[in-house]
């Protein structure tokens, strides 16, 4: 299926809400849950979830959703997750991927890993502009969400007050180039929440990868805590 066929797939809206909410779990989702999530009987809901499956904008299993196995565990269900292929699409047509791959070739093969953070430092002081930093992680979640990193919080406060809390982003708004060219891309978009959430504020950006998501985590400031 074409891209710009794919995307108005969503222009349904429960359809939509179905799809947000299974993309945002970050985990596969069954029909009954999904259903509940967006105010529809389930029966629909499988409807609008194999419709989106059909256009690949989710792909879809099944597992036994009781945890159990042997006799009795009951039968497996289908469920869903995101479809890991993007989709895009612009009108007239544009290739900034593929300009964005050259410049990081040449980026790379040319040594140019230092002024490439200085450049998206700046720009992430740009983005901030006259704003303070971020007082907390909530205030820096609604800063990455506006931004297409798609954070969710794991971990929780600690007695003794301190927030152990880390805010993971289950999308990297730069994924195709950083697949290609990993330590440059991941290294500048380190820099650019550096340079929008400060090194020396109440949070603070580092790096911490992990398989599926992006390559940097958010945390409060170990300063702040004191």
């Amino acid at each position: 299926m074409e891209d710009i066929d794919a995307i108005a797939v969503l222009q349904d809206p429960v359809r939509r809400r179905l799809y947000e909410y299974v993309a945002a779990q970050g985990r596969e989702v069954g029909r009954n849950e999904a259903a509940e999530a967006a105010g529809v009987t389930r029966t629909l809901a499988a409807h609008h979830l194999d419709k989106l499956a059909e256009a690949g904008l989710l792909e879809s299993g099944s597992r036994r959703l009781t945890g159990r196995s042997g006799p009795g565990a009951g039968r497996p269900a289908k469920v869903y997750t995101r479809a890991r292929a993007e989709r895009a699409v612009s009108l007239p047509a544009r290739d900034y991927r593929t300009a964005a791959e050259l410049l990081a070739e040449a980026a790379e093969q040319a040594g140019l890993d230092a002024g490439l953070c200085a450049a998206a430092r700046r720009r992430g002081e740009a983005l901030r502009g006259a704003a303070a930093p971020c007082g907390n992680l909530e205030e820096a979640m609604e800063v990455l969400a506006s931004r297409g990193y798609e954070p969710h919080l794991e971990g929780a406060e600690e007695v003794t007050g301190a927030d152990a809390r880390v805010v993971r982003m289950r999308n990297c708004p730069f994924h195709a180039v950083a697949e290609r060219f990993p330590p440059l891309v991941c290294g500048m978009n380190l820099a650019l929440l550096e340079g929008l959430f400060g090194t020396d504020g109440p949070v603070r950006a580092r790096m911490d990868a992990r398989p599926g998501e992006c390559c940097v985590v958010v945390e409060a400031s170990k300063n702040n805590e004191d």
